[in-house]
């Protein structure tokens, strides 16, 4: 028997803090089924299969860092937004790991070009745009900059940084200032 109250998006957002607590990959729609004590059966009305649910927990992340980003650039530029977007990154990967790693899930063509995924992409050229690179030189410091972010906050989770002077925070501000050194000196193409 179903809940009165079950939806999808409350299904999700349910998943979404399972994802927190147990991580992404376990999160299915029977793990969901056992939480609000029903019958995997009863959620399918509400979501598909876990690959559904799992989409939507990605779009929740992806609007989460959307809003977040948004926040921390406005009225910022140069390094100072580098640093806001990076930090804004790290944080939620710090205080929500599932859904962070939620945010890199795979989604079909379409799902990925309706979503805030974009909003994100926007957010780091906006950031760039106090670089001034031109195109096809900003598309590739996007890529740089997800990589060191995405890089390091994955380094970091894993208690790769934890035993080893200096902290991680230092490293951290270092790596920023040196991306920021880089993209004000960015190579010209060959």
């Amino acid at each position: 028997m179903v809940r009165a109250g079950l939806t999808a998006e409350r299904l999700a957002r349910a998943g979404a803090e399972l994802a927190d607590e147990v991580g992404f990959d376990q999160v299915t729609v029977s793990a969901l089924a056992r939480r609000f004590d029903v019958k995997v059966a009863s959620l399918y009305s509400h979501v598909k299969n876990s690959h559904d649910l799992r989409t939507r927990i990605a779009l929740i992340a992806l609007e989460e860092l959307a809003d977040r980003g948004a926040a921390a650039l406005a009225g910022r530029a140069g390094k100072d937004a580098l640093t806001a977007l990076a930090d804004v990154y790290r944080d939620y990967a710090r205080e929500h790991p599932g859904r962070y790693d939620a945010a890199r899930y795979r989604l079909d063509p379409e799902t990925a070009a309706a979503s805030a995924g974009g909003r994100n992409a926007q957010l780091t050229r906006a950031v760039l745009r106090g670089y001034d690179l031109t195109e096809p030189e900003q598309t590739h410091a996007v890529r740089l900059l997800g990589s060191v972010f995405h890089g390091y906050v994955s380094l970091e989770a894993a208690g790769g940084f934890s035993h080893s002077a200096p902290d991680s925070q230092a490293s951290w501000a270092r790596i920023l200032d040196a991306l920021d050194a880089l993209l004000r000196n960015w190579p010209p193409a060959a």
